[in-house]
């Protein structure tokens, strides 16, 4: 940690930052110290750090980024929100891909920027966030609404394309049977019909149509 725990300034907003770039933390730190009714009470190059001080920090609001020393960044997301549900939690990475974001947003997370966004819109995002909002990046934004707009066409069946999903995100044939509920045999099957009706050979190649086409 980089500086300790101090009182926070009465009615601002408590802020955490956990970022292990230590450029970056100080940036973040001085752009939200801008704002008198933020009060950054402390930043952390680690979940650990973090979590063993969430009670006397009492954040409002936590800045993370994904990939970190120790405990990834996703995890970390999931233990503060199981210790403090109310704690809002926004994501500042590098990572744009599907998995990350869903995954981000499932632990709990309500925004997510990337690092190549201005450090200025870092406010604009906090003050989305305490506005009710769920910042994100346009890419990011894109994405996600990209992803309720399936291809109403598919020759898949609405269990081929769940399987497909879970493969498309790099999960194994156990963790998909114990995540839709069904034997690993099913799941093979599932996979054999889903190379059959897209015409291709391979999960790599059925990834690859799959998201050509708009069906996962």
């Amino acid at each position: 940690m980089d500086r300790a725990v101090r009182p926070s300034m009465e009615l601002s907003k408590r802020i955490i930052i956990i970022e292990d770039n230590a450029e970056l933390r100080d940036v973040y730190s001085l752009v939200l110290r801008t704002i008198a009714r933020y009060d950054v009470v402390a930043t952390y190059e680690a979940c650990d750090e973090a979590l063993k001080e969430l009670s006397k920090t009492k954040p409002d609001l936590v800045v993370i980024d994904l990939t970190l020393p120790g405990m990834p960044g996703i995890d970390g997301i999931t233990k503060i929100k199981k210790l403090m549900p109310m704690t809002k939690i926004l994501v500042v990475t590098v990572h744009d891909d599907n998995d990350s974001v869903f995954r981000s947003f499932c632990a709990g997370a309500i925004g997510y920027l990337t690092k190549d966004a201005d450090p200025h819109d870092l406010i604009k995002a906090v003050e989305q966030v305490f506005a009710g909002g769920a910042p994100m990046t346009p890419k990011i934004a894109s994405m996600i609404i990209s992803s309720f707009h399936t291809n109403p066409n598919t020759p898949l069946t609405e269990r081929e394309t769940d399987v497909l999903r879970q493969l498309s995100q790099g999960k194994s044939y156990d963790y998909i049977a114990a995540a839709l509920s069904i034997t690993r045999d099913t799941v093979k099957t599932h996979i054999r019909h889903i190379y059959e009706k897209l015409q291709v050979n391979n999960k790599s190649e059925a990834v690859i149509k799959a998201r050509k086409d708009n069906l996962v």
